[in-house]
């Protein structure tokens, strides 16, 4: 397993296939062409999770204009994030990584202190892959506030 220094900056992003919602599987080399943020959250309903979707939402015309697609990853199950995106009206999908498929190609799973108690878990992390499939940007441990504009400027910048 990869250590928490591990970038995957200017690589390919890994190529994973997961449930997402609107029942249909998404295979992140299928949305080549596009720019895609990809951001993995711990877990659905919980109100930093659910600051950063709605920040992602609240933002989404001004990623689409910059040419943008967006995915939420967590180990979440599809009915969960049905219920989530429902709930929040994300104009996105969510996809469900129970296997922790995607998790372990991005490096995002980490220990974690939950009250007192070390847990494994996601840490909160966004990969921006440009057209090409490269990752281009990430951001690791992040913190929800100013976040998904940091993003956005970052993806305007790939044109």
């Amino acid at each position: 397993m990869a250590t928490s220094e591990t970038s995957l900056l200017e690589q390919p992003a890994p190529d994973v296939e997961l449930p997402a919602t609107g029942g249909r599987s998404i295979r992140l080399s299928s949305l080549l062409g596009k720019t895609l943020v990809l951001y993995f959250y711990p877990k659905d309903n919980t109100p930093g999770c659910t600051t950063e979707g709605q920040n992602f939402r609240d933002l989404h015309p001004k990623f689409a204009k910059a040419g943008a697609a967006i995915l939420g990853v967590s180990r979440d199950s599809l009915k969960s994030h049905e219920n989530f995106k429902a709930k929040m009206g994300f104009p996105f999908e969510l996809l469900s990584d129970v296997e922790e498929e995607a998790c372990k190609a991005f490096d995002v799973i980490k220990m974690k202190n939950m009250y007192g108690k070390k847990v494994r878990g996601i840490e909160r992390s966004t990969f921006v892959i440009d057209r090409k499939g490269t990752i281009r940007r990430e951001w690791r441990g992040v913190k929800v506030p100013g976040h998904v504009e940091e993003v956005l400027e970052f993806v305007k910048t790939l044109g």
